[in-house]
């Protein structure tokens, strides 16, 4: 099997307050969250690793990852805001990445194979990435078939705060949308939430949620350039708009360009959007140590 994980470590985290949180140690010998993941994506049968990041971290990460020297092919991609499409240019002022889609097409000149593209932050558990790295290694895989690994909505929610969400619309095993909700809590009945005309909405947690956990080839890089050049024509001078990879998708979805197979996990999603998600995390990891199903020092078992 040849394939890469694409990690989006860019991000600023802003609901975090504990710092540049894809850099929080929750391991007993200073592992992030985002450790785990190329552990389980190694052992899914993933052989490279593009990390990408802002240039103020990318220092700190690469010597943080010096010890999986030989163990995988380990690369970095910098998001900038400069790297625009021609004939765009970035507006003097503009602080705000250009978001998720923008990420992922950051990492076009070091992908060269079918990839997972996953968050920084987000410990998704073994049997995703095996779930994702077989349809990867499997002929289902082409450049106009993809793939999205959905959890289910109760498997992915916090107790100290509420998350977005993006639920996603299935018809016969194929995403035909994904529906972003907001301000989602644990209620009795699954979830809740408040739409946007201020009426409470109820979610079953079994709905199947979005986590950005994508399977793609490289062939969705010139797509989204062109989606992004769109973009760009249309909203280049508002500082905060971004290009959100779920729309990128979504366009896609709607033109009938592709098809993404909604593939399912059955593990339990554990993120750090909140500085007080960060103890449930530690203890999480140190619950699966303990299980056999991690080492206790990661990198030098």
């Amino acid at each position: 099997m040849s394939a890469t994980l694409l990690v989006l470590a860019a991000g600023l985290g802003s609901r975090y307050s504990g710092g540049i949180k894809q850099m929080d140690p929750v391991g007993t010998h200073g592992e992030y969250v985002l450790d785990y993941s190329i552990f389980d994506a190694i052992r899914g049968g993933f052989d490279k690793v593009v990390l990408v990041v802002r240039k103020d971290i990318e220092g700190a990460l690469r010597e943080h990852f010096r010890p999986l020297e030989g163990k995988v092919d380990v690369q970095y991609a910098v998001q900038s805001l400069d790297d625009l499409p021609a004939p765009y240019q970035c507006p003097a002022g503009r602080a705000k990445p250009w978001g998720t889609g923008h990420a992922v097409w950051s990492g076009r000149h070091l992908v060269k194979t079918p990839f997972a593209a996953i968050n920084a932050d987000d410990f998704y558990g073994a049997r995703t990435f095996q779930v994702l790295g077989d349809f990867l290694n499997s002929p289902a895989c082409d450049d106009r078939t993809w793939a999205l690994v959905a959890f289910q909505l109760a498997n992915t929610l916090s107790d100290h705060g509420t998350v977005n969400r993006g639920v996603c619309h299935v018809a016969a095993g194929a995403l035909t949308g994904v529906e972003e909700h907001t301000g989602i809590s644990p209620a009795p009945e699954g979830a809740r939430y408040t739409d946007a005309a201020g009426q409470v909405k109820t979610l079953t947690g079994q709905a199947p949620v979005s986590l950005n956990f994508w399977g793609f080839t490289p062939a969705i890089f010139p797509r989204i350039e062109a989606i992004f050049k769109d973009f760009l024509a249309k909203r280049l001078a508002e500082p905060k708009a971004e290009l959100h990879l779920p729309v990128v998708v979504d366009t896609l979805i709607r033109e009938g360009i592709v098809t993404t197979r909604v593939l399912h996990t059955p593990e339990r999603w554990i993120g750090m959007t909140y500085q007080e998600d960060r103890p449930l995390v530690i203890e999480r990891i140190r619950e699966l140590t303990r299980q056999g199903l991690y080492p206790e020092n990661l990198w030098n078992a």
